[in-house]
């Protein structure tokens, strides 16, 4: 008997990662559909994170048409998920760009300058999220 706990978890576990979708405690229906799933930054880095005292920062940002970011780059993790609009984020170093859309999801490069622009004719929206040492910044512009 004390192995049917486990087993009902590995099971929901189960169903959970085939079907993407459970109940609530209502018994009703509750869709998960994974966004994404990766091991490395957008330059292909491994993520590594924080060593100490980690912060977890949730910012919403909102990037006007034709707009470009100055050159800059993370000591830390940073994740982005669009929102709406289309980003060009160029490598600086070695002049690679990926463009990201509504509904992607960037794992930004760790330690690379890099800036992003606004290609669309609509404001990008991220919702970011930095994993940071306590009270650091994540973000390093380039002088």
């Amino acid at each position: 008997m004390r192995n049917i706990p486990a087993l009902a978890l590995l099971l929901a576990a189960a169903l959970y990662a085939t079907t993407a979708s459970a109940l609530d405690t209502r018994g009703t229906p509750v869709v998960v559909t994974p966004l994404a799933s990766k091991t490395t930054t957008a330059s292909g880095q491994p993520i590594t994170l924080p060593q100490q005292n980690v912060e977890v920062q949730v910012s919403a940002y909102q990037i006007a048409p034709g707009a470009t970011l100055p050159v800059h780059k993370h000591p830390f993790p940073r994740y982005a998920y669009v929102e709406a609009g289309t980003l060009k984020v160029t490598n600086v170093e070695t002049g690679i760009s990926n463009t990201y859309k509504t509904g992607d999801f960037i794992i930004e490069m760790i330690g690379q300058w890099h800036q992003a622009t606004n290609i669309g004719p609509d404001p990008v929206k991220l919702l970011v999220i930095d994993q940071v040492e306590q009270d650091a910044k994540n973000t390093i512009l380039k002088e």
